[in-house]
């Protein structure tokens, strides 16, 4: 009898590690969880040092990672998305700006793509192929209103491309029938929810005028199925993201979560909020909250939209505690620009700049256990998180990338990221004039195409970018001008016909 119960105890044990082998595998790769919100400036966070927003759930986050002081993405969404999902440059891809904010003419610019060819994969491919179970949520815009007409262009374009009124729906059958490929469910995920050609959720008459704006609910977006609980869209997107997390908890997943918040049309979450606003003190040091009449009244909507993005955060976050996955996850929070609705006159420019305000953005990753919790002054870029994703999901990828990994930061600082030089080439004109750009070290150089002027900013000693010392260091100016040529003849990069140089 005695050996009989010491078998079944032996036959169970077994049984057990037989039956816990699946999941055991399952979770040998960490799930990915890359929050990117849209057009949040690089101080409208609290771990970035503002007092009138309110985000204690994001600066929580950061408080248990490690914050990038120093991350950078393209002055505009497109070729920032772009760069995000295929680890490429600008000059690879032919995604240089959003193509209807682009002036002048085909001399002066090269008129940038916006669908994102097949042959420049997605970091979500090699993810699914690795066994990643994964979702798009929010924002895409790596496809145009009309992919079929853009494909069989011939580039450079002679005029920039065009896009419907928000409330004309005449391209939407043929996304859905046609267009899978340069959707997110052909580029490895599971499910839409949300994504389309359009770089706003106001896909109502009269667009940004409208009385919801696309943020509340019934949503006019053709890739959200309307629930009978639906009222805010960022709450959605979470709720979506967490149940799509509960379906695949047992790992690996990657959830593409690209809020549409807080990009322009302004909404006031509830009045409650904007009240709360409307009545908090400004903070004179960044310049938010200190408006008054009609922007007094944006910003205090603005408020309302990031703190509601924070309690989304926050959602997030519970669930991964309550469900005993947060430590086998990376998560990665950042923004797709600088600033455009909000302020910081700690910084130089706004979305579509090249200066900092319109490129540098709020980031911090968060892994417990496996990133050790500080702020890095060590310069990143969005050309980073594909490489990335691939050392953190173990995924040996040989395609063209133009970052690198920075998992070497989760605990040390490296010495080949610090001296790294990040580049940047803007060959279609928006805020400003054409451009590339070189920051190395804690300086930074512009050269206009146009007519080859400088411009040299000591980012270390004057963040505003107020002096330029192309004069007054010729030296340290010329040696990053060979820098930046070189650069750009290596890569066969190309400028506008009537560039000057």
């Amino acid at each position: 009898m005695k050996f009989f119960a010491l078998l079944c105890q032996v036959c169970y044990i077994v049984a057990l590690m037989v039956c816990s082998t699946p999941c055991a595998m399952a979770n040998s790769k960490p799930n990915i969880v890359f929050i990117l919100v849209d057009d949040l400036g690089h101080a409208d966070v609290g771990f970035n040092g503002s007092t009138f927003y309110e985000t204690p759930n994001i600066d929580s986050l950061a408080r248990s990672g490690l914050v990038l002081e120093n991350a950078y993405m393209y002055p505009t969404c497109s070729p920032s998305r772009t760069a995000l999902a295929t680890g490429k440059q600008s000059f690879r891809t032919g995604v240089y700006t959003v193509p209807v904010l682009e002036k002048g003419d085909d001399q002066e610019n090269i008129f940038s793509r916006w669908t994102v060819e097949e042959e420049h994969i997605m970091y979500s491919q090699p993810l699914a192929e690795a066994g990643y179970k994964s979702i798009h949520l929010g924002k895409w815009h790596l496809v145009g209103p009309y992919p079929q007409e853009e494909m069989a262009m011939t580039f450079p374009l002679k005029e920039k491309l065009r896009q419907p009124d928000p409330w004309d729906f005449s391209w939407v059958a043929y996304h859905k029938q046609h267009c899978r490929k340069y959707y997110p469910e052909g580029r490895g995920y599971l499910k839409n929810v949300g994504g389309t050609y359009r770089g706003d959720p106001a896909l109502e008459v009269d667009g940004y005028h409208s009385e919801t704006g696309g943020y509340f609910a019934p949503f006019s977006n053709p890739f959200i199925e309307s629930k009978p609980d639906d009222e805010w869209l960022t709450d959605r997107l979470t709720d979506d993201s967490i149940e799509f997390m509960e379906q695949h908890q047992d790992g690996p997943f990657f959830i593409n979560l690209h809020y549409y918040t807080v990009h322009r049309p302004v909404r006031p979450r509830s009045e409650a909020l904007f009240e709360k606003y409307m009545e908090k003190a400004g903070d004179p040091i960044t310049g938010q909250g200190m408006e008054t009449g009609k922007r007094k009244v944006i910003e205090a909507q603005y408020a309302t939209m990031i703190e509601s993005l924070d309690d989304n955060v926050g959602r997030i976050l519970e669930f991964l505690d309550n469900s005993g996955i947060r430590d086998n996850t990376l998560i990665v929070f950042s923004s797709d620009n600088g600033q455009n609705i909000g302020r910081n006159n700690r910084l130089r420019g706004k979305k579509g700049h090249i200066y900092e305000g319109g490129i540098r953005v709020p980031t911090c990753l968060s892994w417990p256990g496996k990133i050790t919790p500080r702020r890095t002054t060590i310069p990143v870029t969005g050309l980073d998180f594909f490489p990335t994703f691939m050392d953190v999901a173990e995924i040996d990828y040989d395609g063209v990338l133009d970052g690198d990994s920075i998992t070497g930061l989760f605990t040390a600082e490296p010495e080949h990221l610090q001296t790294r030089p990040l580049y940047w080439h803007l060959a279609s004109r928006n805020a400003h004039g054409t451009c590339s750009v070189i920051r190395k070290n804690h300086h930074k150089l512009i050269q206009y195409l146009a007519d080859g002027k400088l411009e040299l900013y000591d980012l270390r000693n004057d963040p505003k970018e107020e002096q330029n010392l192309v004069e007054n260091n010729p030296e340290l100016t010329q040696s990053m001008l060979r820098a930046l040529v070189q650069w750009r003849q290596t890569n066969d990069v190309p400028l506008p016909p009537g560039a000057a140089l």
